[in-house]
C-alpha cells in the first residue's frame, strides 16, 4: 500500500458510470479495481490488441512526505519522479503480465520519461536517471541520459556509454531518426557553447528566457551515442520530437521572446534546416471556455494529421484533452494554408467524445496525460487516461477522505475537490467510441507515456546537407547561412505599396522608398544566477525583450528584397528600418535560426496587428512576382543586372556579383568594395541600380562607427573592414550610450578659439550651472552622472529618459519639487501633487521616441548638435529594447543581485 493509501479510504460504488457522454455508453461495464468502467463479462478483449507489446512508465504520485512528485508545469523538464521505472507487456492486454525492465538500473529509485518505440516496433527509447542519493542536494543528484531496450533479447543499455559523458548534461525526449540515429531534447547546448567560446565568453548553459530553467533544445547523436551535435537554437524549450512521414522533425517549442508565451508546434530537417512554425501560434485560446492551452506530445496520424494533448502551462492532475489538428490544410485553427483556400476551420476537433476540461475545474470526462495513435488503420489510439473523480469526507469517519465518482450533482458544487488523479492505460475506439483498460490504474501510482511495439512504414530519410553537394562549402566555412526575403512590402501575402513603382527608380528616388536596410540581431544567452546573479535593472524597461546584441546591417533593395549572409547556429531577428536606420516593422518575436550553408527564403514581413501566422512557407502566396522575363533589366535600371525570369532585385544583384573574382570587386562592382550578399556593421547606402542615362544616381551615405568619438559597440573593431559571423555589435548604456551626453559640443571660432556656443547635452540637462549653482535642467531632463534616487543600480539620466520623472522648481536657491494643486481636503486645506514629466525615450523604439529625436532631426531645436553616427547608435539601442545592459560579463554596468 502506498503512503496515500494509508491515509483514506477509496470506494467505489460497483455500478457503469456514465464516462463516455454524448450519447455513448460502455456495453457491459465492471469495476477495474481503479474506480472506472471496465469490460464486463459479456464483452470480450480487443481481438486485436493483444498482438503486440506495451511500454509504459509507472512510479508513485506521491513522495516520501505524500508530496505529489510530478512537476505541473511544462515549462520545468527536470523533474525526478523517484520510484518510477519503465515496464512491458508482451501483449497489450489487462492479462498480460507486466515485467519491470529498469529496476536493475534504478534499483527503484530512479524516473523514465520520454518513452519511443523503433519504426520496426523492437526497440524502445527512453530518458531514464536515477538512482536517486538522499545524501546529494537537487543540483548534484544524477542526470537524465538516454537509454535503450531490446524487447526480444529483452536486454537495456545506455546509449552515451562513458559516464563522464553521460554526466555532462541532461538528455530527455528522445527519437530515432529514420537513418538509425537519435534525436533527443537536452541542456548540453552544444554548437552554442561553442559560439560563445568565439564571442570571448565563457561556456555555460544557457537558461530559458524566464531564467528560471536551462534552456533544453534539440540535439541529434548517432547510434552508439558519438557525434553529438544540437540542431536547434531556441532560447526556450524544444521537445517532444518525432519524425513525420514526409521525415520532417515535429516538435513542441516553448515561444517566449518578447511577451510570446506559449507551446507551438513547429517543424524542421533533421539537421536543423528549414526550421518552420506548423501550427498553433495563435490557436492558444481554444481551451475550455476560451482558456489558454498548450499544444504537447504531438505524433502524426496515418492520414497526415497530428493528434496532440491539450493543457495549459501548469494542471495539477498533469493531463489535458486530445485533439486532432488537421495541419495539412491549416496553420491555425481558423487559417487555412494557400492550398486549402476557402476551408474555415476549425483545425481542432476532440479526439473523443468525452468532456475533458481544459482549466483547472474538474472535468467530467477525465484528463488525459499521453496518447499513441496506431498505424494499423483501425484509427484506434493507446491512451493514459484518468477518470474524474471527487474527494469528499467519509460519511462514516470525518477524520477520512474518500474518493468518488463525479457525476452532475457533484460537479454543480462549486466547492468540490478534484481527487488525486488515477491514471491508467486504455485502448480507445473511434469506430465503437468505446475504451477498453490495458492497465489498471493503482491508488498512489501514475502511470503515463505509453508506446506500442507495432511496426508502421518508415519514414522517408532526409539527410544532412552535405559542403559542396547539396550547400555551398564557402558560407559552411565561414560559419554563415543566407537570409532572403523576397519583399518588405509583402506583408501576410498583401502587397503593402505599389512594388513595380518602388523598383523603377524612374518612378521613386531612394529617399522615398520606406524600406531601406535590414537590420540582424541575436539573442545574448544568459548564465544561472551560479555564475552571474543578473538583477531586473541589468535589462530594459521591458523585461520580455532579454538582452540583444546586432549582428549585421544590409540595404534593402529597391523592390523591398534582400539576400544577404547571416550567422549560423545561433538565435536570430530581423527588423525592416527606414532611411534613418531607425525601425519600421514590429519587433520579430520569434528566433530563426539558419544552418551553416544554408539559405531561408521568405515571401516577406508579418503585421503584428493580425492574428495571421506567416511562419510557414505555404502559409501564403507571394505577392511579388520579380523579373517578369530572363534577359530583360528590372525598367530603368543598370544593364548589368540581368534577371532571370522570378528573381528578385537581390537574387539577381547577388547572382551576377558572385561572378565577379574577388581581385576584381573594387573596379567592377558598382557599389565597392562588398558584394551585397556581404553584410556590414555600419549602415551604408550605395545606389547601385538607378541607370545614369534615366537620372543622376541617388547620393551614397553611411552611418559609420569609425565617427564616433565615444567607445564603439564593436567587439572588434576589424569588423568594420570584415564582416565575419563572430561580429556583435553590443550596446549597453553606461558604456555606450551615456559618455554621449558628455561629451564636448562646443562651437569653436575657429580664428580666436572663443567659445561661441556649448551644445554638449550636461550644460543645460544639469541640476547645476557653471558656476555650481543649482537650476532646473533642461526640460526637467537630468543626464549628469550618478545613481538614480528611485533605482540606484541604474544611473540617474537613465531613468530620466525612459520613465516618467517628477518635475523641480527653484525656490530661493533651491530645487524644490514641483507640485500642482489637485483639490482640497475636508478642512478646506490644499492637496498639492507631484508634477510628472513624461518620458522622452520609449523601449518601444526609436519611432516611439519621437520627443527625443523630434529635437535632433531637421527642424528640431538640436539639429546638427548630435551627429548621424551618434543618433544611429541611440536609434538602434532603443530599437533592441533599451537595455541597461547587453553583455552579462561587463564588469561594470550590468547590474547584478
Amino acid at each position: 500500500m502506498s503512503a496515500w493509501s494509508d491515509r483514506v479510504i477509496y470506494m467505489f460504488e460497483r455500478r457503469c458510470l456514465p464516462l463516455v457522454l454524448l450519447g455513448v455508453v460502455l456495453a457491459g461495464c465492471s469495476s477495474t479495481g481503479d474506480g472506472s468502467p471496465g469490460i464486463g463479462s459479456g464483452q470480450s478483449p480487443d481481438p486485436v490488441a493483444p498482438d503486440f507489446a506495451v511500454a509504459y512508465t509507472k512510479g508513485p504520485l506521491f513522495d516520501k512526505n505524500n508530496k505529489v512528485q510530478q512537476r505541473a508545469d511544462l515549462r520545468d523538464p527536470r523533474r525526478f519522479n523517484v520510484g518510477t521505472d519503465l515496464y512491458v507487456r508482451d501483449r497489450a492486454s489487462p492479462s498480460a503480465v507486466e515485467r519491470n525492465v529498469t529496476i536493475g538500473e534504478t534499483m527503484g529509485m530512479g524516473d523514465v520519461m520520454g518513452v519511443q518505440i523503433s519504426q520496426d516496433g523492437k526497440k524502445v527509447l527512453f530518458a531514464m536517471r536515477g538512482p536517486f542519493d538522499p545524501t546529494k542536494n537537487a543540483d548534484n543528484q544524477p542526470t537524465w541520459a538516454i537509454w535503450e531496450y531490446e524487447i526480444a533479447t529483452d536486454t537495456l543499455h545506455r546509449i552515451v556509454a562513458a559516464d563522464i559523458t553521460a554526466a555532462a548534461g541532461n538528455d530527455v525526449s528522445p527519437y530515432y531518426l529514420p537513418d538509425g540515429r537519435i534525436l533527443y531534447s537536452s541542456d548540453r547546448q552544444r554548437q552554442a557553447k561553442a559560439i560563445l567560446l568565439d564571442e570571448g565568453k565563457p561556456q555555460f548553459v544557457a537558461q530559458d528566457e524566464d531564467k528560471k530553467q536551462d534552456a533544453f533544445v534539440l540535439h541529434v547523436m548517432d547510434a552508439d551515442g558519438g557525434n553529438v551535435h544540437q540542431v536547434s537554437f531556441n532560447q526556450s524549450d524544444d521537445f517532444d520530437p518525432t519524425v513525420l512521414d514526409s521525415g520532417r522533425v515535429l516538435f513542441s517549442r516553448w515561444n517566449h521572446a518578447g511577451g510570446v508565451n506559449g507551446i507551438d508546434l513547429y517543424t524542421m530537417n533533421p539537421d536543423g534546416s528549414d526550421l518552420q512554425l506548423l501550427y498553433g501560434r495563435h490557436s492558444h485560446l481554444t481551451g475550455t471556455n476560451n482558456t489558454e492551452v498548450e499544444f504537447i506530445g504531438a505524433r502524426e496520424m496515418i492520414d497526415g494529421k497530428i493528434m496532440a494533448i491539450l493543457r495549459p502551462f501548469t494542471q495539477p492532475d498533469f493531463g489535458g484533452a486530445i485533439a486532432i489538428i488537421d495541419t495539412p490544410h491549416f496553420v491555425e485553427n481558423n487559417q487555412a494554408l494557400t492550398t486549402a483556400a476557402g476551408m474555415s476551420g476549425p483545425a481542432q476537433v476532440d479526439a473523443t467524445p468525452l468532456q475533458v476540461r481544459t482549466d483547472a475545474v474538474p472535468s467530467k470526462g477525465g484528463r488525459f496525460s499521453s496518447a499513441f495513435p496506431l498505424w494499423d488503420g483501425t484509427g484506434r489510439v493507446l491512451v493514459s487516461w484518468s477518470i474524474c473523480r471527487l474527494a469528499e469526507p467519509d460519511p462514516n469517519d470525518a477524520t477520512k477522505t474518500i474518493f468518488v465518482p463525479c457525476d452532475d450533482t457533484k460537479l454543480a458544487d462549486p466547492n468540490a475537490v478534484e481527487a488525486p488523479p488515477l491514471y491508467g492505460i486504455w485502448m480507445y475506439d473511434p469506430a465503437t467510441q468505446t475504451q477498453q483498460p490495458i492497465v489498471t490504474g493503482e491508488e498512489g501510482v501514475l502511470i503515463g507515456d505509453i508506446v506500442a511495439a507495432q511496426p508502421r512504414k518508415p519514414s522517408t530519410n532526409i539527410p544532412d546537407k552535405v559542403p559542396g553537394v547539396d550547400v555551398d562549402s564557402d558560407l559552411v566555412a565561414e560559419g554563415v547561412g543566407i537570409l532572403n526575403i523576397r519583399s518588405a512590402y509583402d506583408v501576410d501575402g498583401v502587397a503593402t505599396a505599389n512594388i513595380a513603382a518602388l523598383a523603377d527608380p524612374q518612378m521613386t528616388t531612394a529617399a522615398q522608398r520606406p524600406a531601406r536596410f535590414l537590420r540582424v540581431e541575436k539573442a545574448v544567452a544568459l548564465p544561472d544566477k551560479d555564475l552571474v546573479d543578473l538583477a531586473n535593472t541589468a535589462f530594459g524597461p521591458d523585461r520580455s525583450q532579454g538582452m540583444r546584441e546586432i549582428v549585421a546591417y544590409a540595404p534593402i533593395e529597391p523592390d523591398g528584397s534582400v539576400r544577404v549572409k547571416v550567422p549560423a547556429n545561433v538565435a536570430l531577428a530581423v527588423s525592416i528600418l527606414d532611411g534613418n536606420g531607425r525601425r519600421i516593422s514590429p519587433r520579430h518575436q520569434n528566433w530563426i535560426q539558419v544552418v551553416p550553408g544554408q539559405e531561408l527564403k521568405c515571401n516577406g514581413c508579418h503585421a503584428s496587428t493580425t492574428n495571421f501566422s506567416h511562419g510557414r512557407s505555404d502559409t501564403f502566396a507571394a505577392a511579388y512576382a520579380g523579373a517578369a522575363g530572363t534577359g530583360v533589366p528590372f525598367p530603368n535600371t543598370r544593364s548589368i543586372y540581368s534577371p532571370d525570369v522570378g528573381e528578385t532585385m537581390a537574387e539577381t544583384r547577388s547572382r551576377v556579383e558572385n561572378q565577379i573574382a574577388d581581385k576584381n570587386l573594387p573596379t567592377q562592382l558598382i557599389c565597392p568594395p562588398k558584394r551585397s550578399v556581404d553584410p556590414s556593421v555600419n549602415v551604408t547606402y550605395c545606389d547601385a541600380w538607378t541607370d545614369p542615362a534615366v537620372r543622376a544616381p541617388d547620393t551614397s551615405f553611411t552611418y559609420d562607427y569609425t565617427a564616433l568619438t565615444t567607445a564603439s559597440p564593436l567587439n572588434d573593431l576589424n569588423c568594420i573592414a570584415n564582416w565575419s559571423a563572430t561580429c556583435r555589435i553590443v550596446i549597453s548604456y553606461e558604456a555606450i550610450v551615456h559618455p554621449l551626453w558628455s561629451k564636448p559640443r562646443q562651437v569653436v571660432d575657429p580664428m580666436t578659439m572663443a567659445v561661441l556656443a556649448d551644445h554638449t547635452c550636461t550644460t543645460c540637462h544639469n541640476p547645476a550651472n557653471a558656476m555650481g549653482m543649482a537650476m532646473v535642467p533642461a526640460a526637467q531632463l537630468d543626464l549628469t552622472d550618478g545613481p538614480s534616487a528611485d533605482e540606484p543600480t541604474q544611473f540617474n539620466a537613465y531613468r530620466q529618459l525612459l520613465f516618467a520623472r517628477d518635475g523641480q522648481v527653484l525656490v530661493n536657491g533651491a530645487l524644490q519639487p514641483e507640485q500642482v494643486q489637485i483639490g482640497v481636503d475636508a478642512m478646506g486645506n490644499p492637496i498639492f501633487a507631484p508634477v510628472s514629466h513624461a518620458p522622452s525615450m520609449s523601449s518601444a523604439g526609436a519611432r516611439a521616441s519621437t520627443d527625443f529625436f523630434g529635437e535632433f532631426d531637421t527642424g528640431g531645436t538640436h539639429a546638427g548638435w548630435m551627429t548621424t553616427a551618434e543618433l544611429r547608435l541611440v536609434a538602434e539601442w532603443l530599437d533592441i529594447g533599451a537595455q541597461y545592459c547587453n553583455n552579462p560579463f561587463a564588469t561594470t554596468g550590468c547590474p547584478v543581485n
